[in-house]
């Protein structure tokens, strides 16, 4: 086990070949839909390279067939086969067979098959053939737990061994069980309960991450802010008794060479009460989700500097808890954003856009040539785009970029306007600004651009809502638990990429 901070996750190991012993472990194949058995009854046949001789198919193939199994897609049937060294057998299925596999298929399987493999220690697996990084991450991604505050512990997948004949699998092994790790990561930041986990504790643990993946760390204390001039986030945070923080982590990769820089933002609102326009009680404990923006950003710039990507990555982000009380904001103040802006506060509860104003001009002080923020925003976007797409907003050829690479990741967000005419519900009668709009139509919009008005000029930057699909309300499925799901962590990584490699 890592006594580094942050997620530990399994040791994986790359071999070209079948352990001889291995009767603790559980080997996993794919299988597809086919016409399998004598009688081309349609039977699944078992697919991933050269591992497993004819025997060992063929008695696979007759215990699927005995069981009914089809090889659907995500079907998973656990069996024993004599012939080979394994406790059993776990056949995961993929659907109808192709020439070539979407990655988040593999990674849906493997994730599927590690979920349904609760208390095993080893796996071995084929699936790594089709798609080495897709399934390893699948497999870690799916056998996350958050057992911190269960008092009897299950125990965990401590070790994968990866079966592939790819050049260069060792290094690609070792891409994705860092990229895995730092999804795993931002869920567990997410799944913390606001009792342990406020602005003050946050911040501290984003200083030992930080300060591991030797980033320069700075973090600014309530005095601090408030002399600086951070209105939103001293706004948002003085309702409770744990004051706000701001963390900036800055990596720099570029070491001069005229590679680009990218500034992330992200909401860390540790616990969403509404503030004095509260909300109802019924969903309220969700909202120890509200600060899953920061946790992405947190693990993505800590990925960055752990993969040496030639590009200056920095992350600034605003902490804060919105609770009422007798010192808390009240509906009709206003209060001056860091660069000042006066704002109106028509609603509390529209807290994340106040803080996140602050950290955008702070952040295009550093003159990036690219900005992403993301946030769990506004419930409009769950109305909008449901439960597991991002919606993005933004400059278009940014937006549109960042949306494109996080569909090709599996996190599948998608491009969203922000019509000009929007910004005339945000006028005030005594301020700058209003924080919402009179209208209740559109509100992930009016958002986005209410955030867009603190956007340096010629910064490209993409606007990335989350509000429903950093955290799973519902049952498990493909590699995503129930509670935190790291997103959009993986999108931004593979954006600063693709940064890294095309400008």
């Amino acid at each position: 086990m890592s006594t580094e901070p942050g997620y530990a996750a399994p040791t994986v190991t790359v071999a070209t070949s079948l352990p001889k012993r291995a009767q603790s472990s559980v080997l996993i194949v794919p299988v597809v839909t086919g016409l399998g058995g004598e009688a081309g009854d349609g039977s699944p046949t078992v697919v991933g390279g050269p591992f497993l001789d004819a025997e060992a198919i063929g008695e696979i193939g007759v215990v699927l067939r005995a069981l009914g199994a089809k090889g659907g897609a995500e079907q998973v049937t656990r069996l024993h086969v004599p012939s080979l060294a394994v406790g059993s057998v776990l056949a995961v299925g993929l659907g109808a067979p192709r020439d070539e596999w979407p990655a988040d298929v593999i990674r849906r399987a493997a994730g599927v098959a590690a979920r349904s493999l609760s208390g095993v220690d080893t796996v071995i697996t084929t699936l790594t053939e089709l798609d080495l990084e897709a399934a390893i991450e699948g497999l870690i991604l799916g056998s996350y737990r958050f057992t911190e505050f269960r008092s009897a512990k299950e125990a965990a997948l401590s070790k994968i061994i990866a079966l592939s004949t790819a050049a260069g699998a060792k290094k690609d092994a070792a891409r994705a069980t860092a990229i895995a790790t730092a999804v795993a990561t931002a869920r567990d930041f997410v799944n913390t309960p606001p009792s342990h986990l406020f602005p003050g504790e946050f911040a501290k643990r984003a200083e030992a991450l930080g300060e591991t993946a030797g980033l320069k760390v700075e973090v600014l204390d309530e005095k601090a802010l408030a002399k600086a001039g951070y209105g939103g986030i001293i706004g948002v945070g003085k309702g409770s008794s744990r004051p706000p923080r701001l963390v900036r982590l800055a990596y720099r990769g570029a070491k001069g060479k005229g590679g680009k820089t990218v500034a992330l933002v992200g909401k860390g609102v540790t616990f969403d009460t509404g503030g004095i326009s509260i909300k109802p009680a019924a969903s309220m404990h969700h909202m120890t989700s509200d600060m899953g923006g920061a946790a992405a950003v947190i693990a993505t710039v800590v990925l960055a500097a752990k993969q040496g990507l030639p590009i200056d990555v920095i992350a600034t982000v605003p902490m804060a808890e919105n609770m009422p009380s007798s010192t808390a904001q009240r509906p009709g103040d206003v209060l001056t954003q860091y660069g000042g802006v006066t704002v109106e506060v028509l609603n509390t509860d529209a807290e994340g856009r106040l803080i996140l104003a602050d950290a955008i001009v702070r952040a295009c002080e550093d003159q990036p040539d690219y900005l992403i923020e993301t946030s769990t925003l506004t419930g409009a976007q769950t109305v909008a785009l449901g439960g597991r797409t991002p919606g993005v907003m933004g400059s278009e050829d940014f937006r549109d970029r960042v949306a494109r690479i996080s569909q090709a990741e599996g996190e599948n967000a998608w491009p969203m306007p922000l019509p000009d005419e929007l910004k005339d519900d945000l006028k005030s009668t005594v301020a700058d600004l209003a924080n919402v709009s009179s209208q209740r139509f559109a509100g992930m919009l009016v958002a986005g651009v209410y955030l867009r008005e603190f956007v340096a000029d010629g910064v490209q930057w993409a606007h990335i809502d989350i509000a429903g699909p950093a955290y799973n309300t519902s049952g498990p499925w493909g590699y995503t638990p129930k509670g935190g799901t790291g997103v959009p962590t993986r999108t931004m990584f593979a954006v600063l990429e693709d940064i890294a490699a095309n400008g």
